[in-house]
């Protein structure tokens, strides 16, 4: 069995630079912008007659990604979004990288980012299961950064092999066999 991800192409939104402090609900509202803003089309050398299926997340620029390299029918999951950002409520203000950090970080202290964390290892299996399960032999998955980490934890952890990557570059295919 072959599993491709992809992480969805390039979001057009980039991170602000108007001032040097931000506050929670000014990050807040860029992480709102983002989640609807366009994506960068490029050309991933992607032959997509060799794939039988193609999983996607249901955010939009997944979504758009995944439509712009399968021509056949995308089976649309919410367990392959990404993982929310956590929603700070407080009246201090950061350099914008500072709350990227206390983001990337929040599972260390934050309760609620870790069991988000755990749910989505959930819907992960769950997802990959159900694939396996299709006897489908080359299948795609579209997703996110976050969530590709953990995929290809759970699939080496199932037998796969396939390349390392920290963070996964924008419409880039990454090639798991078994």
């Amino acid at each position: 069995m072959k599993i491709g991800l992809i992480r969805h192409y390039k979001v057009l939104k980039d991170y602000p630079k108007e001032k040097f402090l931000y506050s929670a609900e000014e990050v807040n509202k860029w992480f709102e912008e983002y989640d609807l803003a366009e994506i960068e089309y490029n050309d991933t050398p992607l032959d997509t007659k060799d794939w039988e299926a193609c999983y996607s997340s249901t955010i939009p620029r997944a979504i758009k990604t995944a439509r712009h390299l399968y021509n056949r029918d995308i089976i649309e999951q919410d367990e392959l979004r990404e993982i929310a950002a956590p929603v700070f409520n407080t009246k201090i203000k950061l350099p914008f990288i500072g709350w990227a950090l206390l983001i990337r970080f929040a599972n260390l202290f934050n309760k609620q980012t870790r069991e988000e964390i755990k749910q989505t290892k959930e819907k992960i299996n769950k997802v990959l299961d159900r694939i396996t399960a299709s006897n489908k032999e080359e299948v795609l998955i579209i997703s996110h950064a976050a969530l590709m980490f953990y995929l290809r934890k759970e699939l080496l952890k199932r037998g796969f092999r396939g390349p390392k990557f920290t963070i996964p570059k924008n419409g880039q295919l990454y090639v798991f066999s078994k």
